[in-house]
C-alpha cells in the first residue's frame, strides 16, 4: 500500500525550479504562513457575507421591500436579456453577463473611488467585500462559475464585434479584484487540471490528504498557495517543456504582480484591504472547491476521473457548476446541456461508481465532510446507483476518502 505525502506538492514544485532541498523549509514556511493568513482573512469576510445574507432574509420578510426587489430584478433581467442578444456569442450565457454588469457597477467603481480618495475608508472596504462576495458568498460562487466556463471558451463570452474591447472580461479584468491571476483559468485549468484530471501530477490533487481532517486541509490550503500564485502551474509547464503555456503563465503572473505592487506602492493600507485580502480569500475558497470536487477517489483507481469527480445537485446550481463529472467528460459542452449529458452517461457513471449528492452544494459538502465530519449527513444525501442501507453508504464514503491506494 502507498500513502501520498502532503509535502510532495511543495517539494516537487521547488525541485522543478532547481531549488536546493535544504532550502525547502523556507518554501514550506512561506506556504504555511499563506495558509494561515488565508484562513484568518476569510473569517471577517465570511462574517460580513453571512451577516449580509441574514439581513437580506430579514428584509425579504417585509412584503413591500420584497415586492419592490422582485419588480426591479425582473426589469433588470429583461434589460440584460435584450443586451445579451446583442453582445454575447451565445445568449444562453446571459447569467454570466448579469454578473459582469453587476460587478462593473459595484466593485469596480468602489475600488476607483478608494484610489481617488487616497485615505483608506473602512466603509468602502466593507462595501467592496460585499460587492465581491455577496450574501453567503453567492456572488463569488457565480464569479467562479462564470470565470471557469469562460476559460473553456476559445473566444470567451462576447461576440466578435465586442470581443476586442471586452475579451475575456471575467478572467483578464474582473479577476484582478478577486486576486485571480490571469491565465490560471485559460492555461492552468484547461491545460493542466483537465489534462491530469486531479491525478498525482495535478497541482491540485487531494489524494495525499485525509479529506475528513481539518489539519490536512490546512496543509492543502498552504500547498494550494503555489497554484493560486501561479508558480506551481508555471513549474509544471516548464518541467514538461510546454513553452506556450509556460510563457502565458509567466505573462499572467507578471501582470498581476505589477498590479499588486503598484497598489501597495500607492498606499500599503489600500493594498492590504483591497488587494491582499481578496488574494488570500481566493486561496481559501479556491482550495475548498478543489478539495471537495475530487474528494472521493477510488483507492483502486485513484486516477480515474469518473470515480474521483463529484456531482452535487442543489436547488441553486449556478450555470450547472455541480455537474462536475459531466464537465470533465465533455469540457466543451455548453453548461445548459449538462443535465442532459448527465442522463446520457448514467450507465458509465454507475459502472465507475461515481458519487452523486442531492440537496448539497460544494461549500456544504466541505462543511459536512471536513469541518463537521458528519458522514451520517453525507450518507443521507448520497444518491447510490444500487440499493444500499445506511451502514453500506458510510462504508463506501469511508473507502473513498481513504489515504490508502492499491499497490
Amino acid at each position: 500500500m502507498e500513502t501520498y505525502n502532503p509535502e510532495l506538492g511543495t517539494s516537487s514544485m521547488t525541485m522543478s525550479f532547481g531549488t536546493k532541498p535544504k532550502l525547502l523549509f523556507l518554501f514550506q514556511g512561506f506556504a504555511i504562513l499563506m495558509g494561515l493568513a488565508s484562513a484568518l482573512a476569510a473569517l471577517p469576510v465570511a462574517a460580513l457575507s453571512f451577516g449580509f445574507y441574514a439581513a437580506a432574509v430579514f428584509l425579504g420578510r417585509i412584503r413591500p421591500l420584497r415586492d419592490a426587489y422582485g419588480f426591479l430584478s425582473r426589469a433588470y433581467e429583461r434589460v440584460l436579456d435584450r443586451l445579451g442578444q446583442r453582445v454575447l456569442r451565445d445568449s444562453r450565457d446571459t447569467p454570466a453577463l448579469r454578473l459582469m454588469v453587476s460587478l462593473s457597477l459595484t466593485a469596480v467603481p468602489i475600488f476607483v473611488i478608494q484610489l481617488v480618495l487616497g485615505k483608506p475608508r473602512l466603509l468602502l472596504a466593507i462595501a467592496f467585500y460585499l460587492s465581491l462576495y455577496g450574501p453567503k458568498f453567492q456572488r463569488f460562487v457565480r464569479m467562479f462559475s462564470a470565470s471557469h466556463l469562460e476559460a473553456h471558451r476559445r473566444q470567451g463570452y462576447f461576440s466578435e464585434k465586442y470581443d476586442k474591447v471586452f475579451g475575456r472580461y471575467v478572467e483578464f479584468f474582473l479577476g484582478y479584484f478577486y486576486g485571480n491571476i490571469p491565465e490560471l483559468g485559460r492555461t492552468a485549468h484547461v491545460c493542466l487540471h483537465h489534462r491530469e484530471n486531479s491525478g498525482p501530477e495535478d497541482t491540485r490533487n487531494t489524494m495525499g490528504y485525509d479529506r475528513t481532517s481539518r489539519l490536512d486541509f490546512l496543509w492543502y490550503l498552504s500547498d494550494n498557495s503555489w497554484t493560486v500564485l501561479g508558480l506551481a502551474p508555471y513549474a509544471y509547464f516548464r518541467a514538461r517543456g510546454d513553452e506556450k503555456s509556460r510563457r502565458r503563465m509567466l505573462w499572467g503572473m507578471a501582470r498581476y504582480y505589477a498590479y499588486f505592487g503598484a497598489v501597495f506602492i500607492y498606499d500599503w493600507r489600500i493594498g492590504t484591504m483591497f488587494v491582499l485580502v481578496p488574494l488570500l480569500c481566493m486561496n481559501f475558497i479556491n482550495a475548498i472547491t478543489a478539495w471537495v470536487q475530487h474528494a472521493f477517489c477510488d483507492p483502486e483507481r485513484p486516477e480515474d476521473y469518473f470515480t474521483n469527480s463529484v456531482t452535487v445537485v442543489d436547488e441553486v446550481n449556478f450555470m450547472n457548476e455541480g455537474y462536475h463529472l459531466c464537465h470533465h467528460h465533455r469540457a466543451s459542452l455548453h453548461w445548459t446541456e449538462m443535465p442532459v449529458h448527465f442522463e446520457r452517461i448514467r450507465d458509465k457513471m454507475r459502472e465507475a461508481g461515481s458519487l452523486v449528492f442531492r440537496d448539497l452544494d460544494f461549500m456544504g459538502l466541505f462543511v459536512e465532510l471536513t469541518l463537521l465530519r458528519r458522514m451520517d449527513v453525507l450518507a443521507e444525501k448520497l444518491v447510490p446507483w444500487e440499493p444500499m442501507n445506511h451502514n453500506q453508504r458510510l462504508a463506501l464514503l469511508a473507502k473513498r476518502t481513504s489515504l490508502k491506494t492499491a499497490d
